[in-house]
């Protein structure tokens, strides 16, 4: 099974395993989030919620090559601020979607995963990490950039350890799997791209196995999540108002 709008972009692929979703941002790139991929990943979300409906399913978001996503494509939105409002928007908008959806996520982190990348695969349930390459970076502190407030909510959320939150985004440490295990960041990390895909699988299955309704499992995640998405809507608010 695949998503039409992922493959007509070739920016990603929804594929299924069992009653396990795979989204794939293909290609050798750095899987820069601009406003094109980010519609197709919300195009991949929306048929995966549709799919939901019926059945117990779960969603793994992976990606091809060295990069799980370099984060924001800063050279597409330039010094245009009305093109960096849109790029961020909509990635609120994936990972507000991604909060809301009726059924378990994991991210397959294969690649490195920096700043806004990060932001993505942090927002999952579950983050599964390649041992023996890549690493997860707030880029921010080195790139002269400050950190949204609901980037610090999202990992204040995922990350219970505030020296492990200083080191992320004050530090700008560069974090292989293993450290960001011990530091609690990401939750296991496993030697190889394909088998990082594989245990994410076998999770996913193992979590749709216990039949949870989806939107009770919606319901909960939203309400652990509650102040991420406060400060979501309250960036959008303040947009609105500019």
């Amino acid at each position: 099974m695949h998503c039409e709008k992922c493959e007509t972009k070739k920016m990603c692929t929804l594929d299924k395993k069992g009653e396990v979703f795979i989204l794939t941002l293909t290609g050798p790139g750095e899987h820069r989030l601009n406003p094109t991929l980010l519609d197709a990943i919300q195009s991949a979300l929306n048929t995966v919620r549709a799919a939901a409906t019926s059945s117990s399913v779960a969603l793994i978001t992976t990606a091809h090559g060295k990069f799980f996503s370099n984060g924001y494509d800063l050279d597409w939105a330039g010094s245009d601020k009305a093109r960096g409002e849109l790029m961020t928007s909509k990635l609120r908008a994936v990972v507000a979607d991604f909060i809301s959806l009726p059924l378990p996520t994991i991210a397959a982190v294969t690649g490195h995963a920096s700043a806004a990348g990060f932001i993505l695969a942090r927002c999952h349930d579950y983050v599964l990490m390649r041992k023996d390459r890549g690493f997860v970076y707030m880029s921010e502190m080195d790139i002269a950039l400050v950190i949204p407030a609901w980037f610090h909510a999202l990992i204040k959320n995922k990350v219970g350890s505030a020296a492990a939150r200083r080191d992320l985004m004050l530090r700008a440490d560069k974090m292989t799997a293993a450290v960001a295990v011990e530091k609690g960041i990401v939750d296991s990390a496993v030697n190889g791209a394909e088998e990082t895909v594989e245990a994410a699988v076998r999770l996913g299955a193992e979590l749709v196995r216990r039949k949870w309704k989806g939107h009770v499992y919606a319901q909960i995640r939203v309400d652990l999540m509650s102040e991420v998405l406060a400060e979501i809507r309250n960036h959008d608010s303040t947009r609105s108002r500019l």
